[in-house]
C-alpha cells in the first residue's frame, strides 16, 4: 500500500498490520504485527490518554513520511510511537476508530497477558 492509503486508513481506523522489521532481532520473527492508529480523535479522547497511554508529541520535529515511505503511528499494544515501511506493509483487519474499537479493545486486547501481546507482535 502507499503511505497516502494507509495515512487515510489510519486517520479514521485502528489497524492490524503486518510488516517486515527493519531489524533482524535474533530468535524472533522476521515480521512485526501491530495494532495502530492516527486517529486524533480516538487518541486524545479520556480513554485513549489513559487506557491507551497516549502523549501527544513533544517538540515540532518535522518527518516527511512520503519521503521516506515510512509511517509513524501509535501502538496501541507498546504503548508508544513506532514506525515501518508502507511498503511491506499488510492489512489484517481495519476497525472503525470509535466504540466499535472499545468494544474491540476490551474484548480482545484488555484480556491479554505480556506474553500472548508477545506472540500477537511476532505472529
Amino acid at each position: 500500500m502507499s503511505v497516502s492509503e494507509l495515512e487515510s486508513l489510519l486517520l479514521t481506523n485502528v489497524l492490524d498490520i503486518r510488516f517486515t522489521r527493519e531489524k533482524v532481532v535474533p530468535g524472533r520473527s522476521g515480521t512485526r504485527r501491530m495494532l495502530c492508529t492516527k486517529s486524533y480523535d480516538l487518541l486524545n479522547s479520556t480513554n485513549g490518554r489513559i487506557v491507551l497511554n497516549y502523549s501527544p508529541p513533544r517538540g515540532n520535529k518535522k518527518y516527511s513520511e512520503n519521503k521516506t515511505g515510512t509511517l509513524v503511528v501509535w501502538d496501541i499494544l507498546m504503548q508508544d510511537y513506532r514506525k515501518f515501511s508502507a511498503s511491506s506493509a499488510v492489512v489484517l483487519k481495519q476497525i472503525p476508530a470509535n466504540d466499535e474499537f472499545w468494544t474491540y479493545f476490551k474484548e480482545s486486547v484488555y484480556p491479554l497477558t505480556t506474553e500472548q501481546k508477545i506472540t500477537f507482535m511476532d505472529s
